[in-house]
């Protein structure tokens, strides 16, 4: 048999969080939900036991419930937040308009399903229970978008878990996974979001390696490579990017980058500006470099490359994301594909190239996450 790859993809990129444009006057034929779940049923299971259990509520007077207490767990919140944000610009406006809809419309939704699994979490971060009906949850959401059918996964109505079990009659030892909200689509067509590319958050053989290509067996330079460390600070975007547009920050805590001038201190750095780079390293003893910057974003990213614009040595880049009323920040470096003194380091010792490439993002992977470390307890 063989499969249209095409159609899987586009259902897999495109199966959004629905909210705004579900259908609130179509009805729903519960036969539908039921082949739906018939098809997420096909999941894998652990020990392969069938312990998932699906309620799928219709009832109005129930729905209206339903909608009272996700307005008490958190929809009241989501409608607040919306209010303030309208106008603002800010990140999150989009998605807590769209979470507001949800919550002052929840009882008009045609259907709400929620998936169960026989079983009690013991709060211990175990995964066991999840790691058997989340993948069939996803399967189910799959299955209405192939339809023309979209849903949102929600949990906030959980804060309210003892009150939900009591309105549902759902006994004691068995656990809510997900409320799923379902309706027809307005319109089918939905875009992939955006998400960070895989050669960016996909590490081989260690947390932390990238490499935008490849890589090969045993690694080279040409598979570019690099490394990323991440942390989340609990400051705002603007003040953890205070410290990231200081390029001596850094200074202060790796082990290796010993300071920094720009080149014109008088002007608000922007693409092509330059700064010279001060470093000292057991291998390569004291050098200097010319670090041209290659992306600047405002509150957004940093990044800059080493050596030659065109054909750098290295590539280093700041990023931040705002989630909540903290800041995550990705520091992430590329090698090469230019020269550099690693280059010069392995071209004196090419049948140790894997080993060297190794060795230095190990070392650059711990200067950089002493920063970041360094940042956070700057801010925090």
């Amino acid at each position: 048999m063989t499969f249209d790859e095409s159609s899987i993809d586009h259902i897999l990129s495109t199966t959004r969080a629905v909210r705004l444009r579900l259908d609130l006057e179509r009805e729903v034929e519960k036969q539908i939900i039921v082949d739906c779940i018939d098809l997420a049923e096909q999941a894998p299971t652990g020990g392969n036991l069938g312990s998932r259990r699906w309620i799928v509520v219709t009832d109005p007077t129930i729905k209206k419930q339903l909608a009272e207490l996700y307005y008490a767990a958190g929809g009241n919140w989501m409608i607040r937040m919306r209010d303030e944000l309208q106008g603002t610009g800010h990140p999150n406006e989009q998605m807590m308009k769209s979470a507001a809809f949800l919550a002052e419309n929840l009882q008009s939704v045609p259907m709400i399903v929620i998936p169960t699994i026989i079983g009690e979490h013991d709060g211990s971060g175990r995964p066991g229970l999840f790691d058997s009906v989340i993948q069939s949850a996803w399967s189910f959401c799959l299955a209405l978008r192939a339809r023309g059918l979209g849903t949102a996964w929600t949990t906030a109505v959980f804060e309210k878990r003892d009150e939900l079990k009591s309105l549902l009659g759902i006994p004691p030892e068995v656990t809510e996974i997900v409320m799923l909200p379902v309706a027809w689509t307005k319109g089918t067509e939905f875009s992939p979001a955006r998400r960070h590319p895989a050669r960016d958050i996909t590490f081989f053989d260690k947390y932390s390696k990238t490499f935008e290509s490849g890589p090969s067996s045993p690694i080279s330079f040409s598979d570019g490579p690099g490394t990323i460390v991440e942390i989340d600070i609990d400051a705002s975007v603007k003040k953890v990017w205070s410290l990231v547009a200081d390029i001596n920050f850094p200074a202060s805590f790796s082990e290796e980058f010993v300071g920094a001038e720009w080149e014109n201190e008088r002007l608000e750095p922007s693409v092509g500006a330059l700064f010279i780079g001060r470093n000292n390293n057991e291998h390569f003893g004291d050098w200097s470099v010319n670090c041209f910057v290659d992306s600047y974003e405002k509150f957004k990213t940093f990044g800059w490359c080493t050596g030659n614009f065109r054909h750098p040595g290295a590539r280093w880049k700041f990023e931040l994301e705002a989630f909540g009323g903290g800041t995550r920040v990705r520091f992430r470096v590329l090698l090469g594909p230019g020269p550099s003194g690693l280059t010069r380091l392995v071209e004196a010792n090419p049948e140790n190239e894997s080993v060297i490439i190794d060795s230095r993002l190990d070392a650059l992977n711990r200067n950089m996450m002493n920063v970041l470390v360094g940042m956070k307890a700057a801010l925090d």
